[in-house]
C-alpha cells in the first residue's frame, strides 16, 4: 500500500489515508482505543468529501482498534467496509 496526500480530497493533512493496488482508498486509524459512533460520523463526513472530488473510489476503514457493533452497521449502512491491521 501506498500512502495519498489527504490535501488532494480536501481534507486536512492529519488525515492518513492508504491506497492499494485495486485502488481502494483506507482511512488509516491507528489507535488502541474502541472507534466509537462519534468516530463513525467522522469518517462517513471524510469519505463524503472524497466522494465529492472522486465518486468511483472504494473507501475502506483501516483500524487495528475494535469497533462498536452499532458504528460498524452504520459504516456498512454508508458503504464503508472495515478491516484490521
Amino acid at each position: 500500500m501506498k500512502t495519498v496526500d489527504p490535501t488532494h480530497y480536501n481534507l486536512s493533512a492529519r488525515t492518513k489515508l492508504l491506497m492499494d493496488e485495486k485502488g481502494t482508498l483506507f482511512i488509516l486509524m491507528d489507535r488502541k482505543s474502541r472507534v466509537v459512533m462519534k468516530d463513525g460520523h467522522r469518517i462517513v463526513s471524510i469519505a463524503e468529501r472524497i466522494k465529492e472530488v472522486n465518486q468511483n473510489k472504494n473507501i475502506s476503514l483501516l483500524t487495528s482498534a475494535p469497533i462498536c457493533s452499532k458504528t460498524k452497521s452504520f459504516l456498512l449502512q454508508n458503504n464503508i467496509a472495515t478491516r484490521a491491521l
